[in-house]
């Protein structure tokens, strides 16, 4: 493990809801607009609303929209947050097999009581999938929160709980395809966090053995790792937080880590991990009109992570806008993510790409032919 990886928790509150009550535990500041009743904070979703239409839901975000809801948004709706599953071809973990040797009933059990908090407590925006023939193996998904430059990518991570679990942390691999989006998440799929004692921390960070649970190692990775300022992750940094210096260098690393997250977009729409395949296809089907819309804001200068629904919250204002070579590179990326949501059938797409501009052309006046003499007898 690289010695220069830490995660650096933010300060853990609630932001009270004036929609319902909620189910998530928001682990950074948002900003409540008063007044703006369309507003949605991170950690709430907003129930389906019926008065215009068919309500096409991605989990955690309702959108409405008059067109009759088709198979793709029928298969989304029914996905489960929580299922057995039988096919486990694909995970990370498969010829792993020495959890399932000669272990005692309190191993299985304990597994089974993470399956049973699991399937009552996860947030609206995790879903896992466990296995019928391999108890030592799980699936998870984690929804990119708004506010952040990971806003509503998917980030897959495979579980194994080891022999020893549940005395020692289960082992966790994140889906990376060689991108390195975030400080604590390798290109390798390695994962950096106390919790999974990967990295050093206090006593408390670390796993406590029949204290510790997997619903909690996915929160933590959701609130602490896919944050909204990623950049403070990184030792040394920290310090840096709240500076003229340190806030630059974190919305530079945002505006990579964003187009880090839409390549992730891409391979994971290309190739979904199995038993998730529904759930990727209706994902996006449903967003990408969203998802489109922040990568327009975006080249049209707003800083990454400070979009949601409903308007702009926590601009730096010492920070300017995004940088020249972002949006270039951006709108690149873009073309290539129309594509591919265009290929799941979504329609609309190349409205939200900007028009390159056109090159400002510069015209000298002729010269006069006193002046072409002139010029040509100094030649």
């Amino acid at each position: 493990m690289d010695p220069d990886v830490v995660e650096i928790p933010p300060p853990i509150h609630q932001t009270p809801s004036r929609f319902k009550k909620q189910k998530q535990t928001v682990f950074h500041d948002v900003i409540d607009l008063e007044g703006d009743d369309d507003l949605l904070v991170l950690g709430e979703t907003s129930r389906k609303r019926r008065n215009k239409g068919k309500a096409v839901v991605s989990p955690g975000l309702t959108t409405i929209t008059d067109e009759p809801e088709n198979e793709t948004l029928k298969k989304l709706r029914s996905f489960k947050q929580f299922e057995t599953v039988v096919d486990i071809s694909d995970h990370h973990y498969v010829t792993n097999n020495s959890s399932m040797k000669q272990n005692p009933k309190s191993w299985a059990k304990k597994i089974q009581d993470e399956w049973k908090i699991l399937e009552k407590h996860l947030p609206e925006t995790i879903f896992v999938r466990v296995f019928e023939s391999r108890m030592d193996l799980l699936r998870a998904v984690i929804i990119g929160a708004e506010g952040t430059p990971y806003q509503d990518g998917l980030f897959f991570f495979d579980v194994l709980f080891p022999s020893g679990y549940p005395n020692v942390p289960p082992q966790v691999h994140y889906h990376a395809g060689g991108l390195r989006l975030n400080p604590n998440l390798y290109g390798n799929g390695n994962v950096c966090l106390s919790l999974l004692n990967t990295w050093s921390g206090s006593r408390n960070e670390k796993w406590t053995p029949g204290v510790s649970t997997m619903l909690q190692v996915l929160v933590s990775i959701q609130g602490l790792i896919l944050n909204a300022k990623p950049y403070f992750n990184e030792p040394g940094y920290a310090s840096t937080s709240g500076t003229q210096n340190g806030e630059a260098q974190s919305l530079k690393y945002n505006e990579n880590t964003f187009i880090l997250s839409v390549r992730t977009m891409m391979y994971t729409m290309k190739k979904p991990p199995k038993n998730f395949e529904d759930l990727v296809v209706g994902h996006f089907y449903s967003r990408a009109h969203d998802i489109l819309a922040s990568c327009k804001a975006y080249m049209e200068g707003v800083q990454v992570g400070c979009l949601v629904k409903g308007g702009v919250q926590d601009v730096d204002e010492g920070g300017g806008k995004s940088s020249d070579k972002f949006k270039a590179d951006l709108l690149k990326y873009v073309k290539l993510l129309v594509k591919e949501f265009e290929k799941l059938g979504v329609k609309d797409c190349k409205k939200f790409i900007s028009p390159t501009p056109t090159p400002l052309k510069l015209t000298t006046p002729k010269p006069t032919p006193s002046k072409l003499r002139t010029t040509r007898g100094k030649k």
